[in-house]
């Protein structure tokens, strides 16, 4: 009856294929059937991507070997210079984690014998076993004698085509682009370009300081296993992640996959207690955030203001650096709504002080009134579930957000006005 069906299905659809084939046992007819059908430039493409997997495993043991000459050997000689500052870098990293594997099968990229194909990097940096993060980047090689070997690598984009979507990543890492110097603690990995070698014991002490701190706001899951932080001189900030940021920020934390944040702080002329609260702050994002950046610009607030709570470290609020600048917000013409509150990438530094000191007085409020713990299952609810506040706020604070919004902003007015 069962082959009676097939044979009436394959029919049906105007297939024409040996019965046989279908439902022989050991499979190999099947099989035979299928490679007869391939095409030839995919098979090609096929077999080559394993030949460029083996050359890939070979570098990845050697880099974790400490061996460079064998992390070189499967690329020609243009390729060298770049890979002996990766190599130099990675391991300055402590890397503990390498695997490369092609994203995807090889294509032909105009020239013969020469292909194009995309590789994902998977990565970890001190711990050893940790939840891996990602990176895709371009490669291109010549495969049409002897062993592949690799002509070309570049950086990653923040846009890579994969079987005709896009993925979307971090863009120009700088372990990537940069040779970097690197100080390591028990919480925390500081990386600076070899100019600012001076400032690493003094970064790390502080980094040390603020993970204390960063450590009691994971709002979900596990705590990092190390903040990593990267201190950028003038051209690495603009070069870093894409470099495309305000003139008004100092410091941000992205999203790189496997539960980890890198952080990168802008060098400048800042205070004992600026560089301080500016670690906690972004060393917070990297504790309470998911790793993804998919919630509403509506919730910046809410993002933010929590960063800000942290980097308070519990001071009062009238001692917070911000409440002037918020002040002059509050008392010429802020609209009173905390989901439009994000400043514009043009706004000036005083203005952007006043949005951070609203978002601060408003998170400082909700956690006076309901406590911490409720607070961070709002975070969860909010920028990690992907809930607007109206939906959960009842259920968390039990009171309509309508009336948990306007408290927020009859209090921001009150100490600000």
């Amino acid at each position: 009856m069962w082959s009676a069906l097939v044979a009436i299905l394959l029919l049906v659809s105007g297939l024409v294929m040996v019965l046989p084939a279908v439902v022989a046992r050991d499979g190999a007819a099947f099989a035979g059937v299928v490679a007869r059908a391939e095409n030839p430039t995919t098979r090609a493409a096929r077999l080559l991507a394993g030949r460029i997997t083996g050359q890939l495993d070979r570098q990845s043991a050697a880099l974790l070997a400490g061996d460079r000459a064998g992390f070189l050997a499967i690329a020609e000689p243009a390729v060298h210079a770049d890979l002996r500052r990766r190599f130099t870098t990675l391991r300055a990293l402590q890397v503990t984690g390498w695997e490369a594997r092609p994203s995807g099968l090889p294509t032909e990229a105009g020239r013969p014998g020469e292909w194009r194909l995309t590789v994902e990097f998977r990565y970890c940096f001190v711990v050893p076993d940790c939840r891996t993060s990602s990176v895709l980047v371009e490669t291109r090689w010549r495969g049409d004698r002897g062993e592949p070997r690799l002509l070309a690598l570049a950086g990653s984009r923040t846009e890579t085509q994969l079987a005709g979507r896009a993925e979307w990543q971090a863009e120009a890492l700088p372990w990537e682009v940069s040779e970097l110097v690197v100080a390591v603690g028990g919480r925390t990995l500081v990386a600076t370009t070899p100019a600012l070698r001076k400032r690493l014991p003094d970064l790390l002490a502080r980094a040390e300081a603020a993970a204390k701190v960063a450590d009691r706001y994971v709002v979900t899951g596990s705590r990092p296993d190390r903040y990593r932080i990267y201190y950028a001189g003038p051209k690495e900030w603009k070069r870093w992640y894409g470099g495309d940021l305000p003139g008004w920020a100092a410091g941000y934390a992205i999203g790189i996959g496997g539960g980890h944040r890198d952080i990168v702080v802008r060098a400048g002329q800042y205070t004992d207690t600026a560089v301080d609260e500016l670690l906690r702050h972004e060393l917070a994002h990297a504790a309470s955030l998911p790793d993804n950046d998919r919630w509403d610009e509506s919730a910046w607030w809410l993002v933010e203001g929590l960063a800000e709570y942290v980097a308070s470290d519990g001071r009062s609020i009238s001692r917070y650096d911000g409440l002037s600048a918020t002040r002059r917000l509050v008392n010429r013409g802020w609209n009173g709504k905390l989901d439009s509150v994000a400043p514009a990438d043009d706004a000036s530094p005083l203005r952007v002080a006043g949005n951070y000191g609203i978002s601060y007085l408003a998170v400082s409020h909700l956690v006076a009134r309901f406590g911490e713990e409720r607070v961070f299952a709002f975070v969860k609810a909010v920028i990690h579930d992907l809930r607007i506040p109206r939906q959960t706020a009842e259920e968390i604070f039990g009171q309509p957000w309508s009336t948990i919004h306007d408290g927020c902003v009859a209090y921001i007015r009150d100490v600000a006005g």
